[in-house]
C-alpha cells in the first residue's frame, strides 16, 4: 500500500464514526461490523471478506493512539496533496511536493506498516537536525490485534486451546515480503546504495530525504509482484492456536504477547487481545473463583440431617452431610471445587441448600405430619415477630 492510499483513505467513514469519536465508539463499531462482515458468517461472499479486511485495517490504525495520531496529522498536512514551507531564512524560500516525496513510498498500512505521518517526523528530523536513515528501513513493531472467542463454562474452569482466525496485513506471500515478481529478485538502489536516503542541496545548505528512485526501501523492484504491486505487503487471514489460560471469566481480554500482525524489518510482532465470552451452564454459577449451586432437600433431610450427594463441575458427585436442623438457604463450602487460579490452586465450590415442601401427601403421610405437629406444639414462633412490630 502506498503512502499516498494511506493518507486518503477515510478509515472514520469505513468504521462509521465521527473523528472525534472515543476509543470505546471505534471499538464499538468495529465489533458491531467484524461481526457482520466476518467471512466464517458469509462463507465463499467475495465482498464480505473484502469489506472485514477493510474494517480490521481501519480498526487497527483507530485502536492504537499513536498511529491514530499520526494518521491524523498526516491527513491534515498531506491531504491536498502538497506542502510548503514559507520563503525566508539563512536558506532563502524553498518549496517541494510532499506527494513526490511520498506518492510512491512503501505504504502505510495498519499492521504494523510506515505511514506518511510516521515518516513527518523523520523528514524534518533530517531537514533541520541532520541526515539518517530512512523509517522505511528501520525495525517497526508490528500492530496489536483484536479479537473475540467463545467457550464452554468447563473449558473456562481448566483452560483450553481455541482456533483463532484473524485477518491483517503482512508480507506478501506471493513474494514473501520483497515486492519483486517470483523468480526475481530485488536490486541495491543505484542512486542511494542501499541506504534509502539522497541528499539535496539548496545552496547555503543541504537536507537528507527519502531517495526517489527507490522511494526510502534501498532497494529497486524491476519486475514487481503481481500480487502486492512490489509493495511487499498484503492482506491475508491466518489460523492460529491461542491457549486460554485457566479460570477465565466471561468478558474478560487476554493478552497473548507476539501473537498480532508481523513486525516490518525485523520489528517485533504486535500482541494479540483476545475478548472471552463464555456460556452459562444450567447447574452452575460463579462468583470470581467460586462456584456456586443450589440443592434442594426434603424437609425431613433438613429437620434430622443427611449425607447428601452434590453435583461437581469436573463430573465426579462429592457428599456433604446436612446437620439436624439445617435452615432453608444455608450454604456449605467444598474447598478445591472451584475455578483455577493463576497461583494454580483452584477456588471453592459453595452449595446452598433448598428445603422443599411436598405438595402431595397420602393419607398415612398427612396423619404422621399431624402427630408431628401435636408432638411439637409449644411457643408460636411468630410470637417475638409480633410483639417487636407492636412496639413499632
Amino acid at each position: 500500500m502506498s503512502t499516498r492510499d494511506y493518507v486518503e483513505k477515510d478509515y472514520y467513514k469505513v468504521l462509521g464514526v465521527s473523528k472525534n469519536a472515543s476509543a470505546t465508539e471505534i471499538k464499538q463499531a468495529y465489533r458491531k461490523l467484524a461481526r457482520k462482515h466476518h467471512p466464517d458468517a458469509n462463507k465463499g461472499d467475495a465482498k464480505a471478506e473484502a469489506k472485514f479486511k477493510e474494517i480490521s485495517e481501519a480498526y487497527s490504525v483507530l485502536s492504537d493512539v499513536k498511529r491514530r495520531k499520526e494518521y491524523d496529522e498526516a491527513r491534515t498536512l498531506f491531504g491536498s496533496g502538497g506542502f510548503r514551507v514559507p520563503a525566508g531564512g539563512q536558506g532563502g524560500g524553498f518549496g517541494f511536493d510532499l506527494g513526490d516525496l511520498f506518492g510512491g513510498g512503501q505504504g502505510g498500512g495498519p499492521a504494523g506498516t510506515t505511514g506518511a505521518g510516521g515518516r513527518l517526523g523523520d523528514l524534518f528530523g533530517t531537514v533541520f537536525g541532520g541526515g539518517g536513515r530512512g523509517t522505511a528501513t528501520r525495525p517497526r513493531r508490528g500492530a496489536d490485534v483484536e479479537t473475540e472467542a467463545s467457550l464452554s463454562f468447563n473449558d473456562a474452569l481448566d483452560g483450553t486451546t481455541v482456533s483463532l482466525r484473524l485477518a491483517g496485513e503482512g508480507p506478501c506471500p506471493v513474494c514473501h515480503g520483497t515486492g519483486a515478481k517470483s523468480g526475481t529478485v530485488p536490486r541495491v538502489c543505484p542512486t542511494c546504495q542501499g541506504t534509502g536516503q539522497s541528499s539535496r542541496n539548496l545552496g547555503s545548505f543541504a537536507f537528507s530525504e527519502p531517495c526517489r528512485e527507490c522511494r526510502g526501501r534501498g532497494l529497486v523492484v524491476d519486475d514487481p509482484c503481481p500480487e502486492c504491486s512490489g509493495s511487499g505487503r498484503a492482506m491475508s487471514t491466518r489460523t492460529i492456536q491461542a491457549r486460554i489460560p485457566a479460570g477465565v471469566a466471561d468478558g474478560q481480554r487476554i493478552r497473548l504477547k507476539g501473537r498480532g500482525a508481523p513486525g516490518e524489518h525485523g520489528g517485533t510482532p504486535g500482541d494479540l487481545y483476545v475478548r472471552v465470552h463464555v456460556a452459562p451452564h444450567p447447574v452452575f454459577g460463579r462468583s470470581a473463583h467460586n462456584l456456586t449451586v443450589t440443592v434442594p432437600v426434603t424437609f425431613t433431610e433438613a429437620t434430622l440431617g443427611a449425607e447428601i450427594k452434590v453435583p461437581s463441575p469436573r463430573g465426579t458427585p462429592v457428599s456433604v452431610r446436612i446437620p439436624p436442623g439445617t435452615p432453608n438457604g444455608r450454604t456449605f463450602r467444598i474447598r478445591g471445587k472451584g475455578a483455577r487460579r493463576s497461583d494454580g490452586t483452584n477456588g471453592d465450590l459453595l452449595v446452598s441448600v433448598a428445603v422443599q415442601v411436598p405438595k402431595n401427601l397420602s393419607e398415612s403421610a398427612k396423619q404422621a405430619l399431624s402427630a408431628f405437629h401435636e408432638a411439637t406444639a409449644g411457643e408460636d414462633p411468630r410470637e417475638d415477630l409480633l410483639r417487636r412490630a407492636r412496639q413499632g
